[in-house]
């Protein structure tokens, strides 16, 4: 495993903004109809150049020509399941880096959770999910609430271990997010805000962002650090834009608003504010 240490981390996830600004790479996003235009904006914002291509009859060239893909299963309809089966070939085919968010994976819905499944075999290069999901699809018997986590991100990092053989990194988001991988083991960021689960598609725009740090990453950099850049990322505009309306006396529509005013005015120096603890290697 590589040895590293927070600040290492820091300085790397600074110049893989930087290189994001400069690309901009375009992310092809098939994500859900509660998701779309705010994982689209929030790619924007980030400098990157987002492409919510969802059907079976452009999805599989799409995947293709994009930086990267970013698979969601929120609100699936039929045809999107097809598409999101040929744009995960293709990108597997390829060698193009792609994201997994299996939203709602669970017994109770079996049909997108087969899906999911079945998209497995195209091996995600990062699986993003919050922690009953990613507990349920480790195997384990977590119990999930529809959408939302009945469970806290540290809760499912055992049993998440094991999806590194099928991924090159496991995200969790909670309160704390923990990334996992090979290479840098069991990494927590701590930041971020509690409003975040008041707007809708945090989430799944997260994982929008991951693909976009994918895009950007070199052939000897671990998709693990694209994750961690996305997730700091977030963490540092939340932070910032939950004080920006505490200063306001604003309520919750603007901090959504502050939040994609965030993710476009940060600066390298914000990242700083991260907090990056390595806890297993």
């Amino acid at each position: 495993m590589t040895t590293t240490t927070a600040s290492h981390l820091t300085q790397a996830i600074q110049s893989l903004w930087l290189k994001l600004q400069s690309t901009q790479p375009l992310v092809h996003c098939i994500t859900n109809s509660v998701a779309n235009n705010f994982a689209a904006n929030v790619c924007l914002a980030i400098g990157a150049s987002p492409a919510m291509i969802d059907n079976k009859q452009e999805a599989g060239n799409f995947a293709r020509v994009a930086h990267a893909l970013s698979i969601n299963t929120g609100t699936p309809t039929p045809e999107q399941s097809q598409a999101m089966q040929y744009a995960a070939q293709s990108a597997d085919n390829v060698k193009k880096p792609w994201v997994l968010d299996p939203v709602g994976y669970s017994e109770i819905l079996a049909w997108r959770s087969q899906i999911v499944d079945d998209l497995l075999q195209y091996h995600p290069t990062i699986i993003r999910a919050n922690a009953s999901e990613m507990a349920t699809l480790a195997g384990a018997q977590g119990e999930s609430k529809g959408v939302d986590s009945t469970l806290s991100a540290e809760q499912a990092v055992d049993q998440a271990q094991q999806l590194l053989g099928i991924c090159d990194c496991v995200a969790i988001s909670g309160a704390s997010d923990y990334i996992l991988s090979k290479e840098y083991g069991v990494i927590r960021i701590t930041g971020g805000s509690a409003l975040q689960p008041k707007v809708t598609a945090m989430g799944c725009a997260l994982g929008a962002v991951c693909a976009a740090y994918l895009g950007v990453l070199t052939q000897d950099q671990a998709p693990a650090l694209a994750a961690l850049a996305a997730h700091a990322h977030f963490a540092v505009a939340a932070q910032i834009a939950e004080q920006k309306m505490q200063d306001n006396n604003a309520g919750i529509g603007s901090f959504q608003m502050l939040f994609l005013d965030t993710l476009f005015q940060i600066t390298a120096e914000d990242f700083l504010q991260v907090d990056i603890n390595i806890l297993s290697k």
